[in-house]
């Protein structure tokens, strides 16, 4: 069994896959219209572009998204999609991307449990937290 998040924008989901590729090395697996849907499928008014399903995978790690259907979006609030990061030069460096043009919720620093950790929504929407873990 594999369990992968999946995460609904608000019409934003190409331009923020096209900016993990960019700035976290993410490679897209998948980036599917809804013009691309089979023949007969409902395509919701507006949402020919949009996309219907997305796949990328950040370091082998598997992500998920699409554009929410009109009048289904909802802010993101109660998780964060979690990056676990080897160093701390690099999770700073991922950290910074994610937050440029979003919020820090909480300046990347080093803490009690971790070389570097910090917590952001990025400009897509999306809240985030890098870690880069005490060493054991």
């Amino acid at each position: 069994m594999q369990v992968n998040p999946y995460l609904f924008y608000e019409g934003k989901c190409e331009a923020a896959f096209r900016y993990y590729e960019k700035v976290l090395g993410a490679r897209i697996e998948a980036l599917l219209t809804w013009k691309e849907a089979p023949p007969g499928t409902p395509v919701p008014p507006g949402q020919e572009a949009k996309v219907m399903h997305g796949k990328l995978t950040i370091d082998g790690e598997v992500l998920m998204a699409g554009d929410a259907p009109p009048g289904y979006f909802h802010t993101p609030q109660g998780f964060a999609v979690s990056l676990i990061v080897e160093t701390p030069e690099d999770a700073e460096r991922r950290f910074k991307a994610l937050a440029e043009g979003g919020t820090v919720t909480m300046p990347f620093a080093a803490t009690f449990f971790s070389r570097g950790f910090g917590m952001c929504t990025d400009q897509f929407g999306m809240p985030w937290m890098v870690n880069c873990p005490l060493e054991e």
